[in-house]
């Protein structure tokens, strides 16, 4: 819970810092130029080795890197039109659809109508919203819900933190596009920031999510990441004047609830779960071995009749 709090705080924290960069780099741009430097420290850090790695490890490491990279800029596109707490509030909605999709009980139905009601509340009457900014917020969170799965799965591989520096990488070139035209714009002045909100919103959250996932599973990091819009909501008002509605508020409160409700309650049905082991049949006599049986002699044929 502590290591998702401290990433969670380090995202908004970054947010927070990063929105002051949109006017220099532009929302990609500023969101590609930190992937980079994290890229740049974490592969200085824990110098990932190449050779010797799994085709599977190969995957999720590369899965994981177009899950961050999805996420940061769809989110970061958001966070240019939307409050910060009302964009975090449905890009958590990721991990929580996940989880309902993986089950078909009734009252994770009744929770996502709650977590839906709540949605509406926030679009409804949060005050005028841009439809675009609501789009990019359910885009990062589609990526979000991906990037779940795949920070418990990187977790809990022999890989770990140096898969990360990895998958970083992986995100820092897909975003290469991006960075690559606005890196001559960069001053000395816009050092200190950027280097602050990519140590805080990447490097130190991606670890932190993923030596979380290695303790715990995809179902509870899911829930604990209900941090994230609460954390949004606070920063947003203390730092960037983004006074929320107390109908706004409300909905978000509904989203959060509800959406850890039905992460939680999933356990043991989302697709991260492990099986369960098949019980051993009880001792009885279904379970008696069959005896081998000698074959029976064929029935003696009649002589035929005499004339």
């Amino acid at each position: 819970m502590l290591l998702v709090l401290v990433g969670s705080l380090g995202m908004q924290f970054s947010a927070v810092i990063a929105v002051g960069l949109f006017p220099a780099f532009g929302v990609l741009g500023t969101s590609a130029l930190r992937m980079v430097i994290a890229a740049v420290i974490l592969l200085a850090i824990f110098r990932p080795r190449l050779r010797g790695r799994t085709r599977r490890e190969w995957v999720g490491i590369i899965l994981y890197g177009v899950a961050m990279a999805a996420m940061n800029a769809f989110l970061y596109l958001a966070f240019s039109r939307l409050p910060l707490g009302i964009a975090t509030t449905i890009d958590f909605l990721g991990p929580c659809m996940v989880a309902l999709l993986a089950s078909r009980r009734a009252r994770e139905g009744a929770l996502a109508v709650v977590a839906l009601l709540g949605v509406a509340l926030i679009a409804g009457f949060g005050g005028a919203l841009d439809p675009l900014g609501l789009l990019f917020a359910a885009l990062a969170g589609t990526a979000f819900g991906l990037y779940t799965l795949l920070a418990a799965q990187v977790g809990q591989s022999d890989g770990g933190l140096p898969s990360v520096a990895l998958s970083v990488t992986v995100a820092a070139i897909l975003t290469l596009p991006f960075s690559v035209p606005v890196m001559p714009l960069v001053r000395p002045e816009h050092l200190l920031a950027l280097l602050t909100s990519a140590v805080l919103g990447t490097a130190l959250a991606f670890t932190v999510d993923t030596i979380a996932g290695k303790l715990t599973s995809a179902r509870v990091l899911g829930v604990l990441f209900a941090f994230d819009p609460v954390v949004g909501t606070i920063l947003g008002a203390l730092f960037l004047n983004q006074l929320l509605t107390p109908i706004a508020v409300l909905g978000i409160v509904l989203v959060v609830g509800a959406g850890a409700g039905i992460v939680w309650l999933s356990g043991g049905h989302g697709p991260a779960a492990a099986p369960a082991p098949e019980p051993e049949p009880e001792p009885g006599p279904a379970s008696e071995p069959t005896p081998t049986l000698a074959p029976e002699p064929a029935p003696a044929e009649d002589p035929p009749p005499t004339a």
